[in-house]
């Protein structure tokens, strides 16, 4: 069911990321203020070392800020254990990542259904759950295939039904399209953005991929470990050199 658009699932407070490399201080991120709403596909776009893939770590509650405040659900992350961690990432978050991370000894609705076995779900109810998932991903009868026996669009198919398991409030999606051509790139595309619209599942993308501009309700774009700008949409103004 969707929820009320108007919530933010995820709201970012002063948050500033500083890296020891050697004997230097490194701050990747410097003061980013950012809420994200509830059923929102939004694109986080800069450069390479912009501070874009620290902003999606700290979204994804991969990693902690070392100052400001990172709320997911309006609960502050930093102040949660190992515990309560990994059931807020297992429960609230599914994760697609640019190499799939599949597990390859293991079959596609093995990889699936994996999240809901870590979350106490019965066999009969997961093996049901893990079916209608890869249903829903155009692949089905490709249920007992291993990653190896799969092309490079239906393995992150597999990817896309595996962050669905525990019917999480966000996806984040890192380079989702990176390793995939023009065309399964496209569909990848157009799969996330069905989700956010029907599921009312926020979609997060760090991304270097136009076409992603095209789904996308807001692109935040990061340059120096700052937000640069925000765009919607329909306002969206591509610069020469904007996206390396």
């Amino acid at each position: 069911m969707k929820q009320d658009a108007d919530h933010n699932v995820v709201r970012l407070s002063e948050v500033v990321k500083t890296f020891r490399m050697g004997g230097n201080t490194v701050e990747a991120l410097k003061g980013i203020d950012l809420s994200i709403r509830v059923g929102e596909y939004l694109s986080i776009m800069g450069p390479s070392g912009s501070g874009k893939s620290t902003l999606f770590n700290m979204i994804g509650a991969l990693d902690k800020p070392s100052s400001g405040r990172v709320f997911i659900d309006e609960v502050d992350v930093a102040q949660l254990d190992a515990y309560e961690l990994a059931w807020l990432r297992c429960r609230k978050i599914g994760y697609i990542f640019q190499t799939f991370n599949l597990i390859q000894v293991m079959t596609a609705i093995e990889n699936v259904t994996l999240p809901m076995i870590f979350a106490g779900m019965s066999r009969d109810e997961y093996l049901e759950k893990g079916m209608e998932l890869l249903k829903v991903v155009g692949l089905a009868e490709r249920h007992h295939h291993k990653p190896s026996e799969l092309s490079g669009g239906q393995q992150q198919r597999v990817a896309v039904a595996r962050a669905l398991a525990n019917d999480p409030a966000i996806i984040l999606a890192d380079e989702p399209t990176g390793n995939l051509d023009l065309h399964t790139g496209e569909e990848i595309i157009s799969l996330l953005k069905q989700l956010s619209t029907e599921r009312g599942v926020t979609i997060i993308s760090a991304t270097h991929d136009i076409k992603m501009l095209n789904v996308s309700d807001r692109v935040v774009w990061i340059r120096d470990g700052r937000i640069h700008r925000i765009e919607d949409r329909e306002n969206l103004q591509i610069r020469v050199g904007e996206i390396a």
